[in-house]
């Protein structure tokens, strides 16, 4: 079984822990969404697809185990590394690379390290593409403009 298909069925173990299934179904919607996002982009543009998926996989899970969206790319970035030292998935570099992307993933308006790139954009592109009723949130237009463009939109 693949890597990420290991760390889905943890990741899936945790929001079936969600008592609220409006919430629970934004939670799957969400994190799958942009999972798929930060794959196509991690591919697009030579980083390893697999990592990307895997970060976007728990970049906000720290908030639905919570509830809270305090500080929540941080206290994600922990949950994350102890997630993927107790399952023995990645090597301490990849690990170091997936936590970094989820501490990083809130910060739109800073540009950080490629593969933090690549989750804050899939993020941003699942904000913006999820419902397009909503308007993009200040923060994120210089970015889904940029993807826009990256992406022949």
């Amino acid at each position: 079984m693949s890597r990420l298909k290991e760390l889905r069925k943890v990741v899936d173990a945790e929001l079936n822990k969600m008592e609220n299934p409006d919430k629970r179904n934004g939670a799957v919607n969400h994190l799958y969404g942009v999972s798929l996002a930060a794959t196509m982009i991690a591919k697009k543009r030579g980083l390893d697809p697999e990592l990307a998926a895997m970060a976007a996989m728990m970049h906000d899970l720290a908030a639905y185990k919570s509830g809270s969206y305090d500080d929540h790319a941080h206290r994600g970035a922990e949950l994350a590394r102890g997630i993927l030292e107790e399952l023995g998935l990645t090597g301490a570099e990849e690990t170091d690379l997936i936590c970094s992307a989820i501490y990083h993933h809130d910060d739109k308006l800073v540009v950080d390290g490629p593969m933090d790139e690549v989750l804050k954009d899939a993020d941003v592109i699942h904000h913006c593409m999820n419902d397009l009723s909503k308007a993009v949130k200040d923060k994120e237009k210089v970015r889904f403009e940029a993807l826009c463009k990256e992406f022949g939109m």
